[in-house]
C-alpha cells in the first residue's frame, strides 16, 4: 500500500484537499466513474452527509469500503 498523498477537491466552490493513499484514490474515482459523476461532485455528497464526527478523508475511505462491501456509500 502507498504512502497517503494530498488530493485537492473543489467542494461547493471551496478548494481543499484531503490525504488519501493512491489505492483509495483510485477506488474513489472509479466510484465516481461508475456512478456518472465527478469526483468533486461526489467528495461534495459524501462531505455534505458526513456530519461532525468524521474527517473528510476518513468519510471517503468509508464510503470505497462500504461501496466494495455492497453496502450503500
Amino acid at each position: 500500500m502507498s504512502r497517503p498523498r494530498k488530493h485537492s477537491l473543489t467542494l461547493g466552490g471551496h478548494r481543499t484537499s484531503v490525504t488519501l493513499e493512491d489505492e483509495f484514490w483510485e477506488a474513489f474515482r472509479d466510484i465516481a466513474k461508475v456512478q456518472g459523476i465527478g469526483v468533486n461532485a461526489l467528495a461534495y455528497q459524501i462531505d455534505r452527509d458526513r456530519g461532525t464526527q468524521i474527517g473528510l478523508a476518513t468519510a471517503l475511505r468509508l464510503h470505497v469500503l462500504r461501496h466494495y462491501r455492497g453496502a450503500k456509500g
